[in-house]
């Protein structure tokens, strides 16, 4: 089936991680087998070749790079100007992808359709371009909103306003603080240029003060439910039904200590713990419960989001794996016209009435 995947971090991969995503998935990792500097080296489960396996013919790929204080817990770059030079280099790999003929942008209705099209009556996938929405995930990089224009410009059409922690625009995971002036004056300018708001991430009362301000287009990338893993990255099932009543779609992330409580960043394992992939049935099963219906539950994976295999569930092998919900939700009595709704058209659907 066709798969539309909502946050990958394909650039940070590529710039940050120096990988490779035009090669074989086996081959990135036997090149990395003797690195040590991150945790997920030689255990990544993103490239080009397996997205084109498991029929991901459009993702929402990201630019990432916070601005960090001197006392920050949590790495960054040590000034705006340094995140938005980052950022640019990753806009220079997408454009390079473009060239290439590995990727291609997706900005309009026009060229979404295209590309649905061209996917779905092509004999192989093998040699097809993987269509990409350009998303930024924290706001940091933008030294001020005129950034935010020339981004726009480039292709940017949705906006994360917090990634982790203190925020330029807004309070992120572990941490909470209403909107700030320029948060709110973010948000005022991703209204006047029809941007998509990206929820994921944002603190509490960040996220109630958004609700209120923000009048466009609003869908969470990659989150899951407070009420299956207690922690404030993931969303109170009253976030969840705002989300709803704002026709939102939420992408279910398969990053492990997001799927199941009690998990141990660096100690658990997908073996020890028992995770698989089916866990994050529960969690879609949770917001179909609230919605009364699968129009708001999408595919956000996440994956290689600064993980591998080591915190990824146990059967998985790669981001192809993900077909498998198919067969997940089908067992569990879901109908073919709502695991379509889910695995690619809730998303699909969201971009023709935001893009109308």
């Amino acid at each position: 089936m066709f798969l539309f995947d909502a946050h990958l971090d394909l650039s940070m991969n590529a710039v940050e991680w120096n990988r490779d995503l035009t090669q074989d998935l086996l081959a990135i990792r036997d090149r990395e087998k003797k690195l040590t500097d991150k945790p997920d080296r030689g255990l990544g489960v993103v490239s080009f070749p397996e997205m084109r396996k498991g029929n991901i013919g459009i993702c929402v790929a990201t630019q990432i790079a916070r601005f960090v204080k001197p006392d920050s817990k949590i790495p960054g770059w040590h000034s705006q100007a340094q995140a938005w030079a980052q950022t640019q280099a990753q806009i220079a790999w997408y454009k390079a992808m473009e060239e290439a003929g590995e990727m291609i942008q997706i900005t309009d209705l026009p060229g979404l359709h295209k590309q649905l099209a061209l996917w779905k009556n092509s004999q192989s996938t093998e040699n097809l371009p993987i269509g990409y929405i350009l998303s930024l995930e924290g706001a940091d990089s933008l030294i001020s909103l005129k950034n935010l224009e020339i981004a726009y410009n480039y292709g940017l059409r949705a906006v994360g306003p917090a990634h982790y922690g203190p925020g330029v625009y807004a309070y992120g995971t572990d941490s909470d603080q209403p909107l700030s002036q320029k948060g709110k004056d973010l948000l005022v300018e991703m209204d006047r240029l029809d941007m998509i708001l990206d929820a994921t991430h944002l603190c509490d009362s960040a996220f109630w003060d958004a609700m209120k301000i923000y009048k466009g287009p609003v869908w969470a990338s990659h989150n899951l439910t407070r009420e299956i893993t207690p922690h404030n990255r993931q969303f109170s099932d009253e976030m969840i039904t705002e989300l709803i009543g704002r026709k939102a779609v939420i992408g279910m992330a398969f990053d492990a200590w997001m799927m199941i409580p009690g998990w141990v960043r660096g100690k658990s394992t997908p073996q020890k713990t028992g995770l698989v992939i089916e866990h994050i049935a529960e969690h879609i099963d949770h917001i179909c419960q609230l919605a009364g219906n699968a129009s708001h539950v999408g595919i956000g994976s996440d994956l290689d989001g600064a993980f591998g295999k080591e915190q990824a569930p146990g059967d998985m092998d790669s981001i192809a794996d993900l077909q498998s919900i198919t067969g997940i939700l089908s067992k569990r009595g879901y109908s073919e016209q709502d695991i379509e709704q889910i695995m690619w058209k809730n998303w699909v659907d969201f971009l023709e009435r935001a893009w109308a």
